[in-house]
């Protein structure tokens, strides 16, 4: 993966690459173009190195778990265009702190050593923000400018296919995307709850914090004749 970002590579893993292509030479994808050229021309630090990097890790007829975040890390060095992971060494963020801790309480899952989450998404865990790129110190720099209606996209193209999955919306960003896979693909099972941020975690209505997502995911899957784990090896 590329130290910085220098442009989109939209050459993507399998079953993704028809939706990419009709997206870009789309409204939306020419507005997002257009939007990063000029920043970039502008001297604007933008992250991730790679925003498309969860297509290529997790192919669509791979999908088991959909993980939907907002935009990604915008500090140095911690997004990787997979949503709440970081690269392995970088320190963990509050969110995926959190994440860890309600992993942890759930399945006494022992804890994670990195915080690279790259073995779910190798593991059929499509790790999706619903904006794919931000600028440097500036949460949701990027948001609503386009993005959006990819994310929609492909989460849409998840919830059509047959095979059975977990969505795991955290937070109202998230949780705006249950109409769109309730109405495509009502056979799937979807779980909802605060966002993992320490501003949230612990807040009602559902608390992230004590959820229960993690094992409830397993145990449907399981039930679907679907072998699933959380390990990150």
């Amino acid at each position: 993966m590329a130290s910085r970002f220098q442009g989109v590579d939209w050459q993507v893993g399998d079953g993704w690459q028809p939706l990419i292509d009709a997206w870009r030479h789309g409204p939306d994808g020419h507005r997002i173009e257009a939007l990063l050229r000029e920043r970039l021309a502008a001297g604007a630090v933008i992250y991730p190195p790679d925003p498309l990097r969860a297509l290529r890790l997790t192919p669509l007829s791979q999908v088991r778990v959909v993980i939907v975040g907002q935009d990604p890390y915008h500090g140095p060095g911690q997004a990787e265009g997979l949503a709440f992971s970081v690269p392995a060494g970088e320190k963990l963020p509050p969110s995926l702190r959190n994440i860890f801790k309600e992993l942890q309480r759930d399945l006494g899952q022992a804890a994670a050593m990195t915080g690279h989450l790259g073995g779910w998404a190798q593991r059929g865990v499509l790790l999706l923000n619903t904006s794919f790129t931000v600028e440097d110190g500036a949460a949701g720099s990027h948001a609503k400018r386009g993005w959006e209606s990819l994310s929609d996209a492909l989460i849409e193209a998840t919830a059509r296919d047959a095979a059975p999955k977990v969505y795991l919306l955290w937070g109202a960003h998230a949780q705006a995307k249950a109409p769109l896979i309730a109405a495509v693909g009502p056979q799937h099972r979807v779980l909802q709850a605060n966002h993992p941020s320490p501003l949230s975690a612990t807040r009602g209505p559902t608390p992230f914090m004590g959820c229960g997502h993690f094992s409830t995911a397993r145990d449907w899957l399981r039930e679907q004749g679907v072998d699933f784990a959380w390990t990150l090896d």
